[in-house]
């Protein structure tokens, strides 16, 4: 948060603090202090923000306040995902609150006739995934003409996707003389050199250094062998303060068949991963938004785009090799200020990864052992017991005597001792 600003000080209008003030905000997050004031002047912003940090609303804001109602098609905001699309609309629609500005979302895998309507209606803002966007471009459905403010939203993800094509079709279609704002967690060369091209004597912000995790996130990393994992799992997520949790996976199979383990133990569970179909998808973000499934199992389409209040935890079930993945994953919980907890298993086959993990992290990593999961059998230390009593409600092995443990435990603590 910023010390000494409000968003009441940054010259805002009545209907866009009136719709600020509903949404219980009162200062900026340090990315929308500084980017709000750069994009109400007109000045092109080139954003590095991790996810959670206010992004949106620090380039829609600016975007709102421009906006002629009645005037056609002026703003257009690039996602790299269908989920991320949908929830850039749903705050533009809380942000406008109180004005006639209409909004919408464009992305595949739905009907276009809805799509179709919006742009033949004009609405002021339309929010898209590139390759659909470019479908109605191509079929001479789009109006760029009017179009003076653009916004590549996760520019680094909508290169890794490989959109850059698509998204140089759009640059072309837009009129010369337009404002820019890009945001981005990293600025690889390639998101450099698109943001050089694409934007003029921007003003560039680093909110946060790119690779960094939010504060308030605590993190934790389990040794445990890849059969334990689902032991472990469960010994964990039926503690009390486990409220709302996201899993992580690396496969859409993995997602599907830790789904099926949750629903027998009785837990309330979906899955969202690309195979799904966006009506599923949607259905399992809005039942896991509104507290009606306690627990999400997705793929890395969710780690960006998924804007959910009061994640408790996030599980990486299995380690994400691209580091940069971590830091996404883990910034669904402690947004905004508030506080959670992620947790990673690690296995004897991850400690490559963790290594990069590492290393893009500038720090180490420490393990917690306990000896029923762990893939070397370590016995924990003092420190280590602490550590997993206070993780999993101060039952469990963690807390022990050895009075208390089985003979197999002993043998795997006296073999790792000799």
């Amino acid at each position: 948060m910023s010390d000494s600003i409000l968003f009441a000080d940054l010259g805002l209008s009545p209907e866009r603090l009136a719709a600020v003030e509903a949404l219980g905000w009162t200062e900026p997050t340090p990315i929308q202090a500084q980017a709000i004031p750069a994009g109400l002047t007109g000045t092109d912003v080139v954003g590095i923000a991790q996810t959670g940090t206010g992004k949106t609303a620090a380039f829609m804001i600016p975007a709102l306040e421009r906006v002629n109602a009645g005037g056609g098609l002026q703003v257009l905001v690039l996602c790299p995902t269908r989920e991320l699309a949908q929830q850039v609309s749903d705050d533009t629609e809380a942000l406008s609150k109180g004005t006639s500005i209409r909004s919408a979302a464009i992305f595949g895998g739905v009907s276009y006739e809805p799509q179709i309507n919006a742009l033949k209606q004009g609405f002021e803002v339309i929010v898209a995934t590139p390759g659909r966007f470019i479908d109605h471009m191509q079929s001479k459905r789009v109006d760029l003409s009017k179009v003076d403010y653009l916004v590549l939203d996760e520019a680094d993800r909508m290169l890794d996707m490989g959109f850059r094509p698509q998204i140089e079709e759009v640059f072309r279609g837009m009129p010369k003389k337009r404002q820019t704002m890009l945001f981005s967690a990293t600025m690889p060369n390639g998101v450099h050199d698109l943001a050089l091209r694409m934007t003029n004597e921007a003003k560039w912000i680093e909110a946060t250094p790119p690779g960094t995790t939010a504060d308030g996130i605590d993190e934790r990393f389990y040794s445990v062998k890849p059969g334990k994992k689902n032991d472990l799992l469960m010994s964990m997520i039926n503690d009390e303060d486990w409220e709302q949790v996201l899993i992580f996976t690396r496969t859409k199979s993995g997602a599907d068949v830790l789904e099926r383990l949750l629903e027998r133990e009785g837990i309330k569970v979906d899955a969202m991963h690309s195979n799904k179909h966006m009506k599923a998808r949607t259905r399992a973000l809005e039942r896991f938004a509104t507290g009606k499934i306690r627990v999400l199992v997705a793929t890395d389409v969710a780690q960006r785009g998924l804007d959910v209040d009061g994640i408790s935890h996030v599980v990486n079930y299995d380690v994400p090799l691209d580091p940069e993945d971590y830091v996404h994953r883990i910034g669904r919980t402690g947004r905004a200020g508030a506080t959670g907890t992620a947790i990673t298993f690690v296995t004897a086959g991850d400690l490559g990864a963790i290594k990069s993990l590492e290393h893009r992290l500038g720090r180490a990593v420490d393990k917690i052992h306990l000896p029923e999961y762990d893939y070397a059998g370590a016995p924990p230390t003092e420190s280590r017991r602490s550590s997993a009593k206070k993780s999993r409600g101060g039952g469990g092995m963690g807390a022990k005597s050895a009075k208390d443990l089985s003979p197999e435990e002993l043998a795997a603590l006296l073999n790792h001792g000799s």
